[in-house]
């Protein structure tokens, strides 16, 4: 099956955007074509659609269930296994988020704890922008770890909220974070 000039497009733009993203171009193609299907797709189909070799297909495949971005489907009489992804968009968003953070947050808040409980090292500057650093990494987690405890429903509010919480915080006495007037 030749995929619309839709399909085409949207799957290029992935691959595009994943060697940005920190992945392989393949594995954004993968992604974007079972993204956009209707249907679970097959490793063959997958191989075919993208004319790729059944290698990266297998490859990318795997990636995207390391990231928990596509589940596994079987069909009764079918022994092959079958890829889709979740169908609520909200779902992958909080998956994308989440790993990344496990990938990328969260070491980097480990080696800035560690390097603070190694004691002074007679760097005054350098050990205040860490402990700066980790403080504020350490608000963000805090500040997904809410987010991510939300029903879906309440986030939207909260998210399409947006100029009238900023308002509402104008109205609200300045803030004093790390040392500095807000």
């Amino acid at each position: 099956m030749a995929l619309s000039t839709t399909h085409q497009e949207f799957v290029l733009h992935f691959g595009e955007m994943g060697s940005r993203w920190g992945i392989n171009r393949t594995v954004g193609q993968i992604y974007a074509l079972l993204f956009l299907s209707e249907a679970p797709l097959n490793a063959e189909q997958i191989t075919t659609q993208l004319s790729i070799s059944r290698s990266n297909t297998s490859m990318g495949l795997k990636e995207l269930q390391s990231w928990n971005l596509v589940r596994l489907r079987h069909y009764p009489g079918d022994r092959r296994d079958y890829f889709t992804t979740p169908d609520d968009l909200w779902e992958i968003v909080r998956t994308l988020v989440s790993e990344r953070r496990k990938r990328e947050i969260d070491p980097t808040l480990t080696k800035l704890r560690e390097l603070e409980m190694s004691g002074p090292q007679g760097d005054p500057y350098a050990e205040a922008r860490i402990a700066e650093l980790r403080e504020m990494i350490e608000m963000m987690t805090q500040f997904h770890d809410e987010m991510e405890r939300l029903e879906t429903e309440r986030l939207v509010q909260l998210m399409t909220m947006g100029r009238k919480l900023g308002s509402l915080f104008d109205r609200a006495p300045r803030m004093k974070l790390w040392g500095k007037a807000k």
